[in-house]
C-alpha cells in the first residue's frame, strides 16, 4: 500500500519543449513490462547532476559522470531490472556499449549519451537485450510520454512518480516536469534512487549547477525510508532553453519563480518516494528546531528516522515515545542539555524539561499515531537553526518485500 499517494495521470504532466521520451520492453528481468527508456534532448540543453556518494557506485554512474564533463548531453538511456553495480570492468564496458549503440541510432557522439540503471546489484547487465530494443525506444519518442517513462523506471515501486508545474512570467510560459523512482534502499547522500527533471527555461550552466545541489539537499537529500544509500542514486536537472525566458543569475527577476517551480516538482517526487516506501503505512514528517546549526538538526532528525524501534512503534500505532527521546540522545550532540528539549507529536506536547509532560495522555498518543500522516517536532533549545525531513514506518511488508526481492 501507499500513504495518500495517487497514481499520476498522463494529462497532469506537461510536455517540456526540447524533451522526447521513448519506452520499450527489453525483458531485462521480467517479461511484458516497460523497462527501457530513452530521453532525447534538444541540442544545446544544459544538464547538471548529483550522484551517489556510495563508494561502490554503479558503472553507469561512473560513465555518466565522465560524459558530463566532456560535452553537452543529447540523450539519456535508463533501464530497470539490473543495476549494473558491482560488475567491475565488464559493467563499464557494457554501459559504454549501450551508449555507443544509442549514439549510432540518433546520430550523436557516444559521449553525449548518459546511462542510468536500477535494479539488482552484482549481476551482469544483459546489454544485448538493451541494445536490441533501443530502436523500439527511438521509434517511440514523443514529448507526451512522461507517464510511460515514469512507469518504465519502477522496481519495487507500487506507483509511478511524476510531477509537473507551469509558471506564467510576463505572458511567457515556463514548464517543469520530472519523474523519479524509489521505494526501498532510500537514504540518499546526494539525491534519490533516480530522478530526472526538465524545464524549457534557458538557465545559465553555472546557476543550474548551483541549483541542482541546493534543491537536492532540500528535497531528495531530506528523505529516508530505510537508511540504505543506493549504489545508483542520480538526480539530473535539465534546461532545454526552448522557452524565451533566460535566467543567467540568481538576481534575475524570473529566477525565484522558476527555481521554486523546480523545487516544488522535486519535493513532490521526493515525498512520493517516502509515501511509496516499501511496506509503508505512515508518512512521518520530522522537524527539529532551535539547534545551533542545520547540520545538528538534520543529525537529530535522521537519528529518529533511522531508528527501527521508532519506525516499528509507528507501524503499531504504539506511543512508545521514549524511543524518540533515546534517538535524540544518541544522535551525537555531546553537549546537549536534555532539560531544554521539548518534543511534540503533532500539536501535543509529550516531553519537556527532561521528562514526560504531566498533561500528556496515552490515549492522545494512540489517536495521533493511528493517523496515516504524523509530525514529530523536536525543539533542542540551543539556537535558531532548523531542519525538516520525511520518512515512513517499518511494517511486516518491508521485510517480506526485501526477503523476496530476487525471487
Amino acid at each position: 500500500m501507499t500513504v495518500n499517494l495517487e497514481s499520476p495521470k498522463a494529462d497532469w504532466l506537461h510536455p517540456v519543449k526540447g524533451v522526447e521520451l521513448g519506452i520499450a520492453q527489453a525483458h531485462i528481468k521480467k517479461p511484458n513490462r516497460k523497462d527501457l527508456l530513452v530521453i532525447r534532448l534538444n541540442e544545446g540543453t544544459r544538464v547538471s547532476a548529483v550522484f551517489t556518494q556510495n563508494r561502490f557506485c554503479a558503472a553507469p554512474v561512473e560513465i555518466a559522470r565522465e560524459h558530463l564533463g566532456l560535452t553537452q548531453p543529447r540523450a539519456l538511456v535508463i533501464n530497470t531490472g539490473n543495476a549494473n553495480a558491482g560488475t567491475g570492468s565488464a559493467g563499464l564496458k557494457s554501459a559504454k556499449n549501450v551508449c555507443q549503440s544509442l549514439a549510432d541510432l540518433i546520430k550523436c557522439p557516444a559521449e553525449s549519451v548518459l546511462p542510468f540503471s536500477t535494479g539488482v546489484i552484482l549481476e551482469p547487465l544483459p546489454e544485448e537485450r538493451l541494445i536490441r530494443h533501443l530502436p523500439d525506444c527511438v521509434a517511440d519518442l514523443d514529448a507526451n510520454h512522461w507517464l510511460s517513462a515514469a512507469e518504465s523506471i519502477m522496481t519495487t515501486d507500487l506507483v509511478p512518480k511524476a510531477a509537473s508545474r507551469k509558471v506564467l512570467l510576463d505572458d511567457q510560459l515556463v514548464t517543469v516536469t520530472g519523474i523519479a523512482k524509489g521505494s526501498g534502499m532510500i537514504h540518499p547522500n546526494m539525491a534519490t534512487m533516480l530522478a530526472f527533471v526538465a524545464t524549457d527555461a534557458n538557465i545559465d550552466q553555472g546557476l543550474l549547477d548551483t541549483w541542482v545541489h541546493e534543491i537536492a539537499d532540500e528535497t531528495f537529500n531530506s528523505i529516508t525510508v530505510d537508511g540504505d544509500t543506493s549504489t545508483n542514486d542520480s538526480f539530473l536537472l535539465m534546461a532545454t532553453g526552448c522557452a524565451e525566458i533566460r535566467v543567467e543569475e540568481e538576481s534575475n527577476p524570473y529566477a525565484h519563480e522558476i527555481k521554486e517551480a523546480i523545487r516544488a516538482v522535486c519535493l513532490e517526487l521526493a515525498q512520493a518516494i517516502v509515501r511509496d516506501g516499501e511496506g509503508a503505512t505512515k508518512f512521518i514528517t520530522i522537524k527539529v528546531e532551535a539547534g545551533r546549526s542545520v547540520s545538528e538538526c538534520r543529525k537529530v532528525a535522521f537519528a529518529i528516522a533511522h531508528s527501527p524501534l521508532v519506525k516499528t512503534a509507528f507501524f503499531a500505532s504504539d506511543p512508545n515515545l521514549g524511543r524518540i527521546l533515546a534517538a535524540i540522545g544518541y544522535a551525537g550532540i555531546d553537549d546537549l542539555d536534555v532539560s531544554n528539549v521539548v518534543v511534540y507529536l503533532n500539536d501535543v506536547r509529550v516531553a519537556f524539561e527532561g521528562g514526560r509532560d504531566p498533561a500528556y495522555r496515552e490515549e492522545d498518543g494512540v489517536q495521533i499515531m493511528s493517523q496515516p500522516e504524523i509530525t514529530i517536532r523536536v525543539l533542542l533549545g540551543r539556537g535558531k537553526d532548523q531542519a525538516r525531513i520525511w520518512t515512513c514506518d517499518f511494517s511486516h511488508d518491508y521485510v517480506r518485500i526485501n526477503a523476496e526481492y530476487r525471487s
